[in-house]
């Protein structure tokens, strides 16, 4: 697996499922509730009006919902057919004089324009970053486009997800129950496609940004207790049990040693 193909097949996946992908991650309660408080990370912390850079913007959701609040928002992403779904969207909101959606990846933010715009936060929800094929260039791309002290908000696909890990101990697939913790690219498949994907446990993740000038300002858990997204089916089963667990978890997802762990762990960090 070459680089290059990893940054083509996951842009093929993408592309293929961009017409559903928002009708299916709304219909999925744990994704929305993960979602919820990503943004609430980023609305606490970055005042509208704020010039916000969505790194992975796919469908255009969070960049229309941060639009309609009053930020100004450039949404950047490597699929075209997710930039085509997040231009439309942004149309039928009538929002078109807030966000600015650009066909680029991650790996290339130097094109973004206007090419003198510095951000005051860059955003990135559930896991663009765990595709990116030279995380290390890519922080330093990002703290480029960030005005001094501003923030990258992240949700990133953690290494360890004690539900994954149980469930396939359980069923006696222990080379699934570990997958996440190969080196390097992993694929995962995406309705018949390949997604390239690196898991970082939050440690790697921060030291990859601190040697870009960044500084960790919090971190937390996302699907530690609650089932991962993709176990929709127990979640609907049990919906007074993952409501019970969600309670718990927003109680101690900020804990030093709970929030290393998670289906996906968020941070924000601080360019200095």
């Amino acid at each position: 697996m070459t680089l290059d193909r990893a940054l083509v097949d996951t842009q093929h996946a993408f592309d293929g499922v961009a017409a559903a992908y928002d009708r299916s991650n709304a219909a999925n309660p744990t994704l929305c509730d993960m979602r919820e408080r990503s943004r609430a990370a980023l609305t606490m912390a970055a005042a509208p009006g704020s010039h916000i850079l969505d790194l992975g913007c796919g469908p255009g959701t969070d960049a229309t919902h941060f639009a309609a609040l009053g930020y100004r928002v450039t949404a950047i992403d490597w699929s075209p057919a997710m930039v085509a779904e997040a231009r439309r969207r942004v149309r039928v909101a009538g929002l078109t004089g807030r966000v600015d959606v650009q066909h680029i990846g991650i790996h290339e933010i130097e094109r973004a324009t206007p090419p003198d715009a510095h951000f005051d936060a860059a955003y990135s929800s559930f896991g663009p970053l765990n595709c990116v094929v030279d995380l290390e260039n890519a922080a330093r791309l990002i703290a480029a486009r960030l005005r001094p002290g501003g923030l990258l908000i992240a949700s990133v696909i953690g290494r360890v997800c004690p539900w994954e890990i149980g469930l396939h101990l359980a069923r006696g697939q222990a080379k699934r129950a570990f997958v996440r913790f190969r080196r390097g690219f992993v694929p995962v498949p995406l309705e018949g496609n390949t997604v390239w994907t690196r898991y970082y446990t939050p440690a790697e993740f921060e030291r990859i940004f601190a040697a870009a000038g960044f500084a960790r300002v919090r971190l937390r858990a996302l699907g530690l207790l609650v089932p991962p997204p993709y176990l929709q089916a127990f979640a609907s089963r049990h919906p007074r049990l993952v409501a019970a667990l969600q309670r718990a978890e927003d109680r101690g997802a900020a804990w030093p040693l709970l929030r290393q762990w998670g289906d996906h762990f968020l941070i924000m960090m601080r360019r200095s």
